[in-house]
């Protein structure tokens, strides 16, 4: 069984060069890591343990990171997911947030940047929730109902008045993760722009 002293993460990207060195930081910062070379692979070893967090390639050959983590969700699977994007595959990076990926991380990437990125999210992931959270989750608005969590964490970020980059920080996601999920924000909320979308929240309608 995972601990948070021994938290576990399985890595799949279909570069074994990627792979061996990711796996050799993960292991020096006391992480169990498995890794993988394609995307079946992972999703058949996911039916015998789910990790702690995935670090996903969202280019690779037969399933591509987006069709896994089209799975991930059907299966309810909660393990956070850090997306690997080459320059040309933003694209599908933010699509694979739309999915439910919590940030994604442009190649070519230094690997302690990776490691403290996995970390960040691990420790946001267990934070218990605050008061502002709480009093997001209780609120009523139109079309509340079609955010995910993670919309709902950012949007409490956005009716605080924080910037991208703060809400970025404070959720330990990226600035530009926070504009995909704002502009998903905006349009299940048909807000016109960031003060129409905190009068819809704030007023409920």
């Amino acid at each position: 069984m995972t601990t948070d002293l021994h938290p576990s993460i399985n890595i799949v990207d279909d570069d074994p060069a990627v792979r061996d060195a990711l796996s050799v930081l993960f292991e020096l910062e006391g992480y169990q890591v498995e890794t993988f070379s394609n995307g079946e692979d992972f999703l058949a070893h996911l039916r015998e343990s789910v990790p702690s967090a995935i670090l996903l390639d969202v280019h690779m050959p037969g399933r591509s990171g987006l069709e896994v983590m089209e799975e991930l969700t059907a299966r309810h699977i909660a393990a956070p997911v850090l997306i690997i994007s080459g320059q040309g595959d933003i694209p599908m990076a933010v699509a694979a947030i739309k999915q439910g990926a919590h940030d994604f991380i442009e190649k070519p990437f230094d690997g302690t940047e990776v490691v403290n990125r996995i970390e960040k999210i691990l420790a946001n992931v267990n934070k218990t929730p605050d008061a502002g959270q709480s009093a997001l989750a209780n609120w009523s608005f139109p079309h509340a109902e079609a955010l995910t969590p993670r919309e709902r964490d950012v949007l409490l970020q956005i009716t605080q008045g924080a910037s991208n980059k703060e809400a970025g920080l404070h959720l330990a996601i990226s600035p530009r993760t926070i504009e995909v999920h704002r502009a998903r924000i905006m349009e299940k909320l048909k807000a016109r722009n960031t003060a129409d979308l905190v009068r819809i929240v704030l007023t409920g309608h």
